[in-house]
C-alpha cells in the first residue's frame, strides 16, 4: 500500500473548509479561525493555509522547501481562480491575494502581512478597469510595493513613508484617501524607483515569484528579532512553527461605501459587555491598526451603514458564543458587502479578564472551573499595579485614550534603545508618535508608553494590554521631535529625561511625578480569589517580617505567615548598636547582656506578628546572615581610620575603630553563603538560640494570657544533619518548657527546619524524626545544587537563557528536574519516618504561578510568598487541581 503523502495545504472557500476538529496546532489561530467560520456559515474570502508543518520543513531543511511544493501551490491557487472566477497573473481580470502569518498562540502585531499581492503594472491596468476606479487601483498598488518591499526585502518603511508624506504636502491634503489616481500613479513610480536602488532589481511582475517570496517571507518572519521577543516575555515554544494564510483580497479602500475594522465582542480595557472597536471608511485593514488615521468607533458604523452594521453585531454575537470567549476580530465591507476577515481569542487587561470571566460564569456561558483557567495568574500580579492617589492635586496637560489601565512616571525617553537602556537601572515612559513591532524591547523595559497617534486597537494599546503595562494612545496634543529630543505640549517643553506621568484609566498626561495608590481587591477581582479559595487544596502563606507586612498580607487572604526572618529586626537603627555590641563581645557573658538589650525588641515584633496572625500558624526562622553582614565593610573601616588618623581625631576613638576592624577581619570570610551561618551560628553560640526561642515563647505566652489564639512554629534553619537539628530543638524546647511553667499557660508549638542544603533532602527520613515540620528554601537549594551564587549569577544567567542552555530563570521559576527531585525526595523520605510532617516552601518560588503548581503535585501543605503575591499564588493552586482534574478526566477516556 503507498504510503499516503502528507498534507500541506488546506483549503476553505464556498461555506465548506478542509479538516476537521481543533486544527490549531497545524492551521494556526488565525486558518483555524478562517476554516470554522467559513463551516459556520460566516462570510469569509476563500483562500488557503499552508500549515506549520511546513514552516519547521523549511527551517530543518537549510530553509528550503519540499520539491513537490510548488507543484501542490498551484493547484490550490487554481482550485481558487474556480472559486472566485479571476485570474492569478491574469492582467485584465486579476485574482489578487492577501499573505498573512498566523501562529497557533495569537502574537499580535508580532509577524508580517502582504496585501494586494498579484498585482503588476498590467494587473493594475485591469485592475483599474474591471472596477472602473482607478484610483483604488493605484493606491493597492503602492500598498503592495511598499508591503513587499519591507516584508520580503527588508527595505526601511520610512523610506516609502517619506515619498507619500512628501506627496500629501505638495498637493496640501492630509490623509491618504485625498490623494488622486494621478498622485498615486506618481508615487508608484517612485516606491518602484526605491525598490531598484535598495535591491539591485527591478520590481517583481511575476505574481508566482511574488507569492514564493511571500511565502518565504512569514516563514522567516518566524525567527525576526521582534517574534523572538515576544515569544519569550510570553513563554510561546520557538518549535510550534506559523502558517502562512493566502486568502483571497477584498477591498475596504474601494470608496465610501467600503470600509475595514476591528473590534472586540467585549471591552478588552475594562471587560464591559459593550461591541467595541473601530474602523475607517475607504481603507485597507493595515490603516487601522497603524494609526495612520485616527479611526472612529464602530458605534458610528450603524448610522453609516445600518445592514451591515446589524450583520456584524450578529456574526460577532454567534462567534462569541461558539468559542464561549471574547473574540477578536478583523472585517472588510467591499462595495456594501461584509466579510469576516479573522477571528480569534481576545488579548485583554487583567482587569477585563477577571472581568469577563466572572461574567461568563454569570451568564451560564462557563464554569466557575473555566473562569479560573482563563486568567493568567501574572495578570493578577499586574491587578494590583498603582493607581494615581484621589487625593493627589492633578492637573493634566493633554488627553488621549486610555488603552491600558494602571498609573505610571518616569523619564521621557523616545526610543526602544534607550528605553531598554535606561530601564534597567530608572523608571521610563516611552513616548513615541506610534509604536511598531520593532519597538517590543523597550516597550518591555519602559513602565509606561504613551503615543501621539493610534486608536484603542493600535499596536501599542495591544501590546501594552497584554504586558499589563499603562498605555495612553492617540493623545494628539503631543508634538515629538524625535532628532532634537523634546516633545511639546501646548506651551510646554519637555526635554528627554524630564518626568512625567501617565494614567491609563483615564487617558490623563501629567507633568512630573504623581503619587499613587495600590489597588485592592474588590468586586470581581475578589470574586475570582473566592471561587479559587474554594477549588484550591494548597494553604498559602505569606512571608512578613514585621506587624505592618503581616497586616497587608491578611488583607489579601494569608492563612499564616510561613518565613518571618528574624535578622531583618535587627538592622533598625535602635537595635544595631547591641548587635554589634553581641558581636564585639569576647565572652558568653557580655555576649548574654547584649541579647538582653535585644530581647524586648524582638518579643515586641513577635507580639506585634502574632496579633496581626491571630488563630494562624506563624514559622519564625532563628537568626540566618552571617554575622560580618551587621559590620561596617573592611575597606570602609580601613579608609575611616586612615582618615581619623590624618585628622589626629581622639586616639580612643581610633582605638575602637581598630579593635572594631580586629573583629571585622576575624569574621571575614571567603565564601560567606557557605559558611559561619544559620544553625552553625546557633551550635556556636548557643544564647543567640535562647534568647530568640525566649523572646518568641514569650510573646506567645502573654497573648495566650490575654485569650488571644497564637500558633509559634520555630525554624532552624541551613541544617545539613540530624544531630544540628536536635541540638538546636533541645534549646528550644528547655527555653519553652521554662517560659510556659513561668506564664503559668499551655502553648502548642512546633519546632521544624529549613530544608535549603541538599544533604538535608537526602537524609529527610532522619531529619523528620525531630522535626515537626519542613520548609523548603528553595532559594539557597537552588543556588547550592546548580553551584550558582545567588549574587553573581546575573553575570552570566542571561547567556544561559538566550542560549537555551536553561529555559528559565531558576531562581525564578523552580528546576522542577532538579531542585524539584530533591524536595520530592525529602518529601517522600520526611513522611515516611513522620506521616504527621508539615511541609510548606518558603523561597521566592513560594509566588511562582509554575513552581506552585509543583508544589500541590508534590503534595505540600502551603506555599509562602511575599502579600503582594499571595492572590497568585492563590488562582495558580487552584488551577492545579482543575488541570490536575483535566488530566484524570482526559486519561479516564
Amino acid at each position: 500500500m503507498a504510503k499516503q503523502k502528507k498534507k500541506y495545504i488546506y483549503f476553505f472557500g464556498e461555506g465548506k473548509a478542509e479538516g476537521k476538529g481543533d486544527m490549531k496546532d497545524l492551521l494556526g489561530g488565525k486558518g483555524a479561525g478562517l476554516a470554522e467560520m467559513t463551516n459556520a456559515g460566516i462570510p469569509v474570502p476563500p483562500g488557503f493555509t499552508i500549515t506549520t508543518e511546513m514552516c519547521k520543513y523549511y527551517y530543518k531543511h537549510n530553509k528550503q522547501l519540499p520539491k513537490d511544493f510548488d507543484s501542490e501551490l498551484e493547484k490550490y491557487l487554481k482550485k481558487l481562480e474556480k472559486v472566485t472566477g479571476k485570474e492569478f497573473g491574469n492582467p485584465k481580470n486579476p485574482l489578487l491575494v492577501s499573505v498573512r502569518s498566523g501562529a497557533k498562540f495569537s502574537m499580535p502585531g508580532m509577524m508580517d502581512t502582504i496585501l494586494n499581492l498579484g498585482l503588476n503594472d498590467e494587473a493594475v491596468k485591469g485592475l483599474a478597469e474591471s472596477t472602473n476606479n482607478e484610483r483604488f487601483a493605484y493606491d493597492a498598488y503602492r500598498r503592495f510595493i511598499q508591503m513587499f518591499g519591507n516584508v520580503v526585502m527588508g527595505i526601511d518603511k520610512n523610506e516609502f513613508e517619506k515619498i507619500l508624506e512628501e506627496k500629501k504636502k505638495e498637493k496640501g491634503v492630509h490623509y491618504d484617501s485625498e490623494l488622486d489616481a494621478n498622485d498615486l500613479k506618481d508615487i508608484v513610480e517612485k516606491y518602484k524607483k526605491i525598490y531598484k536602488d535598495k535591491t539591485g532589481e527591478d520590481f517583481p511582475q511575476d505574481p508566482m515569484v511574488q507569492l514564493k517570496r511571500a511565502i518565504n517571507a512569514v516563514f522567516e518572519s518566524w525567527n525576526n528579532p521582534r517574534a523572538i521577543t515576544y515569544r519569550k516575555l510570553n513563554k510561546i515554544p520557538d518549535d510550534l512553527g506559523t502558517a502562512v494564510n493566502i486568502v483571497t483580497m477584498v477591498f475596504g479602500n474601494m470608496g465610501n461605501d467600503s470600509g475595514t475594522g476591528v473590534g472586540f465582542t467585549r471591552n478588552p480595557s475594562t471587560g464591559e459587555k459593550e461591541f467595541y472597536g473601530e474602523y475607517l471608511i475607504n481603507a485597507q485593514g493595515e490603516d487601522v491598526v497603524a494609526g495612520i488615521r485616527t479611526p472612529k468607533p464602530i458605534s458610528e458604523l450603524e448610522k453609516e451603514m445600518p445592514e451591515v452594521y446589524k450583520q456584524l453585531r450578529e456574526i460577532t454575537d454567534r462567534l462569541e458564543r461558539h468559542y464561549r470567549d471574547v473574540q477578536d476580530f478583523e472585517f472588510t465591507i467591499e462595495r456594501g458587502k461584509l466579510y469576516m476577515l479573522q477571528t480569534r481569542t481576545g488579548k485583554r487587561t487583567p482587569l477585563a479578564a477577571v472581568k469577563i470571566a466572572v461574567d461568563m460564569v454569570k451568564e451560564g456561558l462557563i464554569t466557575k472551573e473555566e473562569a479560573i483557567m482563563r486568567v493568567e495568574p501574572s495578570q493578577i500580579d499586574q491587578l494590583l499595579h498603582p493607581i494615581i492617589d484621589p487625593k493627589a492635586k492633578v492637573e493634566p496637560i493633554a488627553k488621549g485614550l486610555p488603552a491600558s489601565p494602571g498609573a505610571a512616571s518616569g523619564k521621557i525617553v523616545f526610543t526602544a534603545d534607550k528605553a531598554e537602556g535606561l530601564g534597567k537601572t530608572e523608571s521610563v515612559i516611552l513616548v513615541r508618535e506610534e509604536t511598531s513591532p520593532d519597538d517590543i524591547h523597550g516597550m518591555n523595559a519602559a513602565k509606561g508608553i504613551l503615543t501621539s497617534r493610534g486608536g484603542m486597537t493600535s499596536h501599542a494599546a495591544v501590546v501594552a494590554r497584554g504586558m499589563g503595562k499603562p498605555c495612553v494612545v492617540g493623545c494628539g496634543a503631543i508634538q515629538i521631535d524625535e532628532e532634537k529630543e523634546v516633545m511639546k505640549i501646548k506651551d510646554v517643553e519637555l526635554k528627554e529625561g524630564d518626568w512625567i506621568t501617565i494614567d491609563g484609566g483615564t487617558g490623563n498626561v501629567i507633568v512630573g511625578k504623581v503619587p499613587t495608590i495600590e489597588a485592592g481587591i474588590t468586586g470581581e477581582f475578589k470574586t475570582i480569589i473566592e471561587w479559587a479559595d474554594e477549588i484550591r487544596k494548597l494553604g498559602i502563606r505569606a512571608n512578613a517580617d514585621i506587624p505592618r507586612d503581616a497586616k497587608k498580607a491578611r488583607e489579601f487572604g494569608a492563612e499564616g505567615i510561613g518565613l518571618c526572618r528574624t535578622e531583618h529586626m535587627f538592622f533598625a537603627p535602635e537595635r544595631l548598636p547591641y548587635v554589634v555590641e553581641m558581636i564585639m563581645a569576647k565572652t558568653e557573658e557580655e555576649r548574654r547582656k547584649a541579647l538582653d538589650k535585644l530581647l524586648p525588641f524582638q518579643k515586641e515584633d513577635f507580639i506585634g506578628l502574632f496579633r496581626e496572625m491571630e488563630g494562624y500558624p506563624v514559622i519564625i526562622r532563628t537568626l540566618d546572615p552571617p554575622l560580618h553582614e551587621f559590620l561596617p565593610k573592611r575597606e570602609e573601616l580601613m579608609v575611616e581610620i586612615a582618615l581619623m588618623k590624618e585628622k589626629g581625631e581622639d586616639p580612643e576613638k581610633i582605638k575602637e575603630k581598630e579593635k572594631l576592624l580586629e573583629r571585622v577581619e576575624q569574621l571575614h570570610e571567603f565564601n560567606p553563603m557557605l559558611g559561619h551561618r544559620g544553625c552553625r551560628l546557633g551550635i556556636t553560640y548557643t544564647e543567640i538560640t535562647e534568647m530568640q526561642a525566649r523572646a518568641i515563647m514569650e510573646a506567645a505566652c502573654e497573648l495566650a494570657k490575654e485569650g488571644k489564639t497564637v500558633i509559634p512554629e520555630i525554624m532552624i534553619p541551613l541544617v545539613g544533619s540530624v544531630e544540628e537539628l536536635r541540638h538546636q530543638k533541645e534549646i528550644v524546647v528547655k527555653v519553652a518548657e521554662e517560659v510556659m511553667e513561668k506564664y503559668g499557660v499551655k502553648i502548642k508549638y512546633m519546632v521544624g527546619t529549613m530544608i535549603e542544603v541538599p544533604r538535608a533532602a537526602l537524609t529527610a527520613d532522619e531529619i523528620a524524626k525531630e522535626a515537626d515540620f519542613f520548609s523548603f528554601g528553595t532559594n539557597d537549594l537552588t543556588q547550592m545544587t546548580f553551584g550558582f551564587s545567588r549574587d553573581d549569577v546575573g553575570k552570566f544567567l542571561f547567556y544561559y537563557l538566550e542560549k537555551k542552555i536553561l529555559k528559565d530563570d531558576p531562581f525564578m521559576t523552580l528546576d522542577q528536574n532538579g531542585v524539584g527531585q530533591l524536595i520530592k525526595i525529602g518529601i517522600e523520605k520526611g513522611r515516611k519516618s513522620n506521616p504527621n510532617l508539615e511541609v510548606g516552601i518558603c523561597g521566592e518560588h513560594g509566588g511562582d504561578p509554575e513552581s506552585v503548581k509543583f508544589c500541590h503535585r508534590v503534595g505540600m501543605n502551603y506555599v509562602s510568598c511575599s502579600p503582594y503575591r499571595i492572590p497568585v499564588a492563590k488562582l495558580a493552586a487552584a488551577q492545579a487541581v482543575v488541570e490536575e482534574k483535566l488530566k484524570i478526566e482526559y486519561t479516564s477516556k
